[in-house]
């Protein structure tokens, strides 16, 4: 397996305690390069992802099924985002998951940094992704944990307090393992492989999945900077639970930035880098960042859905033709999610460096 080092390259700052200094600019560490900010021009204001309503797909007849999987079809196809409603989940649960994990970065630091996390598994409370020492940082903390494989999960690396929060974040992750297999079905059936192809290639029942809790402190300078740079995600599939009070997420389509809006109690799907290597592209992953808030903190909860680490993932047999050969090499989760460790996000230029040479 391979590792990271076990200590930052240098001093953890905690952004929270930067916002809460309220200082009227932000340290230079975290300007971003011109080319790299925010711009907030209204020209696509009136777009969104696409929303899907699961009920029909969880409770229809095969007619009604038949509708929702295309419009996910299509939603992989031409978005690689999109947002589901209906989709089963508690929205006493949806709510209490995101508020919980809110109560808990606005305990005293001294609470949270007993948690604090080191770049060998991320796991714990932290605030930079990525080990180049000077690198410019976003305007963010978060917590990470592991909920699967089982061997990975640890109770006692979860945050105690609130006193509720480790049931609520057990049952939150429960539905959205569930939400995740029910959604690799849809995607094999639609690109026409087995039910369980997608589960299978996953690990079958041995997958990964783990939770990254992101907290943007508001920030004087919003144009300056980001809360998560733009990047594709590592992983096979990302379930996000955003902060319905205010927008952050932008997904990038055709070259213009969308900023996402999201649905009361939906939840946001969008395709990892294993999905894109697993499909030859027929999905693909998708550039997105966050852009933060000068008034407003925010709140998000991104669940990833992920292969087993020491399996081998390639392009699936029935989607390599004369036509459209297989377009990246076998490579292990583990060797590849070492790239986003390292370097922090990159964009695309991950699963693009990997493909095969013609």
């Amino acid at each position: 397996m391979m590792s990271c080092p076990s200590t930052w390259p240098e001093p953890i700052v905690r952004v929270q305690l930067l916002s809460e200094a309220g200082y009227p600019v932000i340290p230079n560490r975290y300007v971003k390069p011109i080319s790299e900010r925010p711009s907030f021009d209204t020209k696509s204001n009136n777009l969104n992802i696409p929303i899907i309503d699961l009920f029909g797909l969880i409770n229809g007849d095969r007619a009604s099924q038949k509708v929702i999987m295309d419009q996910i079809s299509l939603a992989c196809r031409e978005w690689g985002f999109f947002q589901v409603v209906n989709h089963g989940i508690d929205p006493e649960l949806v709510d209490g998951a995101r508020e919980v994990w809110r109560k808990f970065f606005h305990q005293p630091m001294d609470v949270k940094q007993k948690y604090a996390n080191s770049p060998k598994t991320y796991e714990g409370y932290g605030s930079r992704l990525g080990l180049q020492k000077g690198a410019i940082l976003d305007w963010s903390d978060y917590y990470f944990l592991h909920y699967l494989p089982s061997n990975l999960k640890d109770h006692n690396k979860w945050p105690s307090q609130p006193s509720y929060i480790r049931d609520i974040t057990e049952d939150y992750s429960k539905e959205i393992v569930r939400l995740g297999k029910v959604l690799l079905k849809v995607f094999s059936t639609n690109l026409g492989l087995q039910e369980n192809y997608l589960q299978d290639a996953f690990g079958g029942d041995d997958i990964g999945a783990c939770l990254r809790v992101n907290f943007y402190p508001k920030c004087p300078q919003p144009d300056l900077t980001l809360g998560l740079s733009s990047h594709s995600d590592p992983g096979g599939m990302t379930f996000l639970l955003p902060d319905e009070d205010v927008s952050g997420l932008q997904v990038r389509k055709a070259g213009e930035w969308i900023t996402v809006k999201p649905a009361r109690h939906a939840i946001v799907v969008n395709i990892g880098d294993q999905i894109q290597v697993l499909t030859n592209a027929t999905y693909k992953s998708v550039e997105h960042r966050v852009i933060v808030n000068p008034d407003k903190e925010r709140v998000s909860l991104a669940y990833f859905f992920n292969p087993k680490s020491d399996l081998l993932i390639k392009p699936a047999t029935e989607l390599v033709t004369l036509t459209t050969p297989a377009l990246y090499q076998p490579m292990t989760f583990d060797e590849y999610r070492l790239f986003i460790r390292t370097k922090g996000p990159q964009g695309k230029s991950q699963v693009e460096s990997l493909k095969s040479p013609r």
